[in-house]
């Protein structure tokens, strides 16, 4: 079974615009993630019409962050590439005759609710900001390992 890398790709172009002078470019989105820069800018429109990035056509253009990391949460994010669904586990009929399935479907249903709204509330609680502190510390300590214990 395949995944859905779309909130995580995006995440790690967030961050890279956050840190960047200037626009960065379809093509060199794509080339950071092994991609097509068609495939960017189809992802990149949903966080454009949520109002965290902005496009600049022509010379010079490119995508660039509105905000700042602080104001974006990885929930903002997976909201605006739409809701994808977040697990791939469900039910193999959704409207069983038999009783043991039934009480599988309700028993499986119940507990995948509960893991998303948890799983949403985390996400809602960390900032691209978060993630770039974390890359941050994990920077300087592989450069120097020996000033961090």
């Amino acid at each position: 079974m395949s995944v859905d890398a779309r909130l995580s790709r995006m995440l790690h172009l967030l961050i890279h615009m956050g840190r960047m002078d200037g626009p960065l470019t379809s093509e060199n989105a794509a080339t950071m993630l092994g991609t097509n820069p068609v495939v960017v800018r189809r992802t990149m429109a949903g966080l454009r019409d949520a109002g965290y990035v902005r496009s600049v056509k022509g010379h010079g253009g490119g995508w660039s962050l509105t905000g700042k990391l602080d104001d974006i949460t990885m929930l903002d994010v997976h909201r605006a590439l739409g809701d994808n669904r977040i697990f791939a586990l469900g039910t193999a009929d959704p409207s069983p005759v038999c009783l043991v399935e039934q009480a599988v479907n309700a028993s499986l249903e119940k507990a995948m609710l509960e893991a998303e709204t948890l799983l949403l509330h985390r996400l809602a609680d960390v900032t691209l900001a978060d993630i770039a502190a974390d890359f941050d510390k994990r920077f300087t300590e592989l450069r120097f390992p020996e000033t961090v214990r």
